[in-house]
């Protein structure tokens, strides 16, 4: 499934997860109201890892994982290499979930924003202000 804002330069964000995880539709909500809040123009696709050689391939720490621009936004995940197609469980400041903190995701579609402001309608943003 691929949902885009808008043509314009999207953040791609990706949700991986296997069938029949408990946690994939939160996950999915989750990133369409963060989307929006943000302003983000994104593509959202939601993408099944159904064996361990695409658990490898993908990066996959576990269902859900979310994400943006190519980058897991987890922090730290990047030094994990515990990959597998098992449900995940996210070390929150809230206790244990089954998906990212909110925070993480705002986060990294913010830090994507900023590093390509075309991306939530900034197109001039690096010329100033005063030009269109």
């Amino acid at each position: 499934m691929s949902i885009a804002a808008d043509p314009v330069a999207p953040v791609h964000v990706e949700i991986l997860s296997f069938g029949g995880c408990p946690n994939r539709e939160l996950a999915v909500e989750l990133v369409q109201r963060l989307v929006r809040e943000t302003g983000s123009n994104a593509r959202i696709d939601v993408i099944d890892v159904t064996d361990e050689e695409t658990a490898r391939k993908r990066r996959f720490l576990g269902s859900p994982t979310i994400l943006v621009a190519g980058r897991d936004v987890e922090p730290g995940a990047e030094k994990r290499s515990d990959y597998a197609v098992s449900c995940r469980v996210y070390r929150t400041d809230d206790g244990l979930r089954g998906e990212p903190d909110e925070r993480w995701v705002r986060e990294a579609l913010l830090r994507e924003a900023l590093r390509r402001p075309e991306s939530i309608g900034l197109r001039n943003a690096s010329k100033g202000p005063w030009t269109s």
